[in-house]
C-alpha cells in the first residue's frame, strides 16, 4: 500500500491504482485515473465521521470542487481570510464543514444548479485576475486579454 500524501493529506492510502518507477531522479509514483482517485477522495471525506480538518476542508475546495479560496468565501458569505483561517488552524465551524459536504457532494453528482455557481464564482475570480490592454495600430485600435501581473490593480 501506498500512503497518499496529496494536498497534505496523512490519512489516505491506495491499495492499487498506481505504479512506481524507477527515474533517473529515484523513484516516481504513476497514479491511473488522478480525477477518479481525486472524486473518490472527496466523497469519502463528505461521508466520514468527526469534523473535517484544514487540511481535508482545503483538499475538498482545490482537488475536487477546482475553486479558490476568494471564489469560495463569495458562495460562504464570508471573507477569504475567514477560508483561509480555516484552512490553516483547521477551526473549520460546523456550519461550513456541513455546507462543505453538502456542496462537494452536489457538485460530484452533477447537481446543475451547484455546479453553475461554482463555476460562475471561479470565472469571475478569473476576470479579475485579467487586464484589458488596448493598443492603436495603423488597421486601428486592437484589444487583447492578459494576466494580471503585480502591477495589476
Amino acid at each position: 500500500m501506498l500512503q497518499y500524501k496529496d494536498g497534505g493529506l496523512r490519512n489516505v492510502w491506495l491499495a492499487n491504482g498506481y505504479e512506481v518507477r524507477q527515474t533517473r531522479h529515484g523513484e516516481a509514483v504513476s497514479i491511473r485515473d488522478q480525477e477518479g482517485l481525486t472524486r473518490a477522495i472527496c466523497l469519502a471525506l463528505t461521508r466520514k465521521t468527526g469534523h473535517l480538518t484544514g487540511v481535508e476542508f482545503r483538499y475538498i475546495r482545490s482537488a475536487g470542487m477546482l475553486v479558490s479560496q476568494s471564489a469560495l468565501a463569495t458562495q460562504l458569505g464570508v471573507d477569504v481570510q475567514t477560508v483561509a483561517r480555516w484552512e490553516k488552524t483547521g477551526k473549520v465551524p460546523r456550519w461550513a464543514d456541513k455546507l462543505m459536504r453538502l456542496l462537494y457532494a452536489a457538485h460530484a453528482e452533477g447537481n446543475v444548479p451547484i455546479r453553475k455557481a461554482m463555476e460562475r464564482a471561479s470565472q469571475v475570480e478569473r476576470l479579475m485576475q485579467q487586464k484589458i490592454v488596448v493598443q492603436e495600430s495603423r488597421a486601428g485600435w486592437e484589444s487583447t486579454i492578459e494576466d494580471c501581473d503585480a502591477m495589476c490593480a
